[in-house]
């Protein structure tokens, strides 16, 4: 075994390799970037390498440096993690060639998977189901319509090194293929060096499955069940889950063997992925092979209880499998949520800077642990007071439920993102709230679509409807009440002009454009020491019991005797007296007034906000790349006007309206904060 091992990434995943390999006895190395220098992952490690600039390109796609790191150190081995240069047949191979151990599978099989049509003919010869089309690179647009066209629409254009969602598009005419193909060119170009092309049918009402494989160095190789990843967004998985609650045993065998079969025929060593996409008459087809630790590899260790990490370390010594295909478990059901630093109410742009407070929920079972299993895990690479850089991708961390069955596994998540504090940037919480509040989702009736179907116009406070609004308002008037407490203890107040808090409030509800709904909401029965109360509003009592106190970002209590978790904040927006409430994804903002300063308030003149229609605002935290107009330009609606690059993202900005440019507020190169001007119009 492996005295010291090196770990070639960053982030949660770092993290977590480093959590196993303390398990295993294994001293760990981190490697970081100038962004990187105070990251979690670089203080868990037992020694920390500098490897260069913050940009990818200059520190974690660095070989020679990771490699130079390794005989620095001594480190015997090198796990990749995922993403950077985890797939990356080259570096596997110099790894090798210096005498070092890679901690994934061998260069040559990376090589047969990393390239999509070389793998799609491939898994023809291993007799795995393929989708119809077109497996040769396609050299002009006008050759791809032709190939469409036979095939039959809609087709989907994929680039033969993509991945992650760069590099694809549907198509469902000729115009669609025309454009698609160039775009595909381009952007595979731009991202991966390599603008092949090639085109296959399109499965309709598809699901994304995939099947967890995992070889060692004797030719011996298994399955581990399924993961059903369908929930995603522009081609990211967004929700992971294992067992899937689709396939039936028959086809969960029949696709596990054929995973099997071509990780055989690629002599596959270590951790895998095969994804095959599958029709709503669960006919299913090869996709491609993931030849690194997956994402959402903690749902499979979750229903298996068996610990990926450490199974490919000792296979990379050499070890053999320690089990069998008949002894592989599949216990109770687990649900993974990918919570990302955007803004869902925003497009989903970005959102970078400094985490405020960072409070996931309490962790009951642990990520190298997998014998104690049915509960919450938080997988993660920041800390409170860390900072989210704008040079990586977006995600924060991984939240992972285990429970009995798929009712207990949702139930425990939405309990879990409830106690999930992330405060100073925007995270997708409030969306993966309303995704599994959603009746097709908790009916298991989804598929790779459902997220453009239900969400195609973007996400809304509306769409995370509340089972109770009331119970939202009693929460803001029972926080006050609290808050209120204190101020009547404060000494030193002046005999018979004392504070006293009464029983009758009215909750001012706010939004954004200034209109305000009033609720009334009376607190009885106010007991500091117990922190019990009733609050009666809207003809609802609520038994609150509560051992909050100011400050807490968390409340957890009871309400009528059904235990709930939500969030407070105080002085939100541009009101320090106002109270935010936050519940199964819902946000509420209230200011809680007595009766009369209520009626007092509704005096109060509105002041409406500056009109910005006239400039081009940042949409979100970013490097402004390219301003394409300048100063007395004629610009018409529809042209683009500026560039923002942030976390991978480019963010193409355009003009809302015909109008000619009066000046250009920022500069190529800037690092710009939301809304930030960049252009004004005359």
């Amino acid at each position: 075994m492996f005295e010291k091992i090196l770990i070639a990434n960053r982030g949660e995943i770092a993290c977590r390799v480093i959590r196993t390999a303390r398990k295993m006895g294994i001293k760990t190395v981190a490697v970081y970037s100038d962004a990187d220098r105070d990251a979690r992952h670089v203080g868990l490690a037992d020694e920390a390498v500098h490897i260069g600039a913050a940009p990818s390109r200059d520190s974690y796609l660095q070989a020679d440096r990771i490699i130079a790191a390794c005989k620095q150190t001594g480190a015997q081995a090198v796990h990749p993690g995922y993403g950077f240069l985890s797939e990356n047949e080259a570096f596997a191979r110099r790894v090798e060639e210096e005498g070092i151990v890679f901690i994934g599978p061998k260069h040559y099989s990376i090589a047969a998977m990393g390239d999509k049509i070389a793998s799609k003919k491939l898994a023809n010869e291993a007799r795995v189901n393929t989708i119809p089309g077109w497996n040769d690179a396609i050299e002009t647009a006008e050759r791809a319509v032709a190939i469409a066209r036979d095939i039959g629409y809609p087709v989907m254009i994929k680039a033969s090194a993509g991945g992650g969602g760069k590099g694809l598009r549907v198509a469902f005419n000729d115009k669609d293929a025309l454009e698609g193909f160039t775009s595909c060119r381009n952007e595979a170009r731009n991202s991966f060096g390599d603008d092949r092309v090639f085109i296959e049918k399109f499965v309709e009402e598809p699901r994304h499955i995939e099947i967890q494989v995992l070889g060692d160095s004797q030719g011996s190789v298994i399955y581990l069940n399924e993961r059903e990843c369908s929930i995603q967004r522009r081609h990211q998985k967004v929700i992971e889950e294992a067992p899937s609650p689709f396939i039936s045993e028959a086809t969960r065998k029949a696709m596990g063997e054929q995973a099997v079969a071509l990780a055989k025929a690629v002599k596959y060593q270590s951790a895998g992925t095969v994804e095959f996409v599958v029709g709503k008459d669960q006919s299913f087809f090869f996709l491609e092979m993931n030849t690194r630790l997956q994402v959402e590899h903690p749902v499979t260790e979750c229903i298996t209880g068996l610990d990926l990490v450490e199974l490919m370390i000792r296979v990379a010594a050499g070890e053999p499998l320690p089990i069998s295909q008949a002894e592989v478990r599949r216990n109770g059901w687990a649900i993974e949520c990918r919570i990302n630093a955007e803004d869902p109410f925003r497009n989903f742009l970005p959102s970078t800077g400094r985490l405020v407070r960072f409070q996931p929920p309490k962790e009951s079972m642990w990520a190298a642990d997998a014998e104690h299993l049915n509960g919450v895990r938080v997988d993660t690479g920041v800390l409170d007071g860390g900072e989210i850089p704008l040079y990586y991708d977006s995600m924060i961390a991984k939240l992972i439920v285990h429970g009995q069955d798929r009712d207990d596994a949702i139930a425990k998540m939405r309990e879990a993102l409830n106690g999930f504090v992330i405060r100073g940037i925007s995270s997708n919480i409030p969306f993966q709230a309303a995704l599994l509040a959603h009746p097709r989702f908790i009916a298991g009736d989804f598929n790779t679509g459902f997220i453009a179907e239900h969400y195609g116009s973007g996400f809304r406070a509306e769409d995370v409807p509340h089972e109770d609004p009331d119970f939202l308002v009693a929460l803001a008037a029972y926080v006050n009440r609290r808050n209120l407490q204190r101020a009547a203890g404060i000494g030193g107040q002046l005999p018979g002009h004392e504070f006293v808090v009464g029983e009758e409030f009215v909750a001012v509800l706010l939004d954004a454009k200034g209109q305000h709904r009033r609720q009334p909401a009376t607190v009885r029965d106010f007991q500091a020491q117990s922190g019990s109360s009733a609050v009666e509003t809207a003809g609802k009592r609520y038994e609150i019991c509560t051992s909050w106190h100011m400050g807490g970002a968390r409340i957890r209590g009871t309400a009528n005797g059904k235990a709930f978790t939500a969030q407070v904040e105080r002085g939100v927006g541009k009101n320090p007296l106002a109270i935010r409430i936050i519940h199964n994804g819902t946000r509420l903002d209230a200011l809680v007034l007595t009766p009369r300063a209520a009626r007092l308030h509704a005096l109060m003149p509105y002041k409406a906000p500056p009109d910005m229609s006239r400039y081009v605002l940042s949409p979100m935290p970013g490097l402004l790349v390219d301003v394409a107009v300048q100063p007395g330009q004629q610009v018409q609606a529809g042209e683009r006007v500026a560039v923002i690059e942030a976390m991978k993202m480019e963010n193409v900005l355009f003009a809302a309206a015909d109008g000619v440019v009066g000046k250009v507020l920022a500069s190529k190169g800037e690092s710009l904060a939301v809304d930030q001007p960049i252009v004004e119009f005359v």
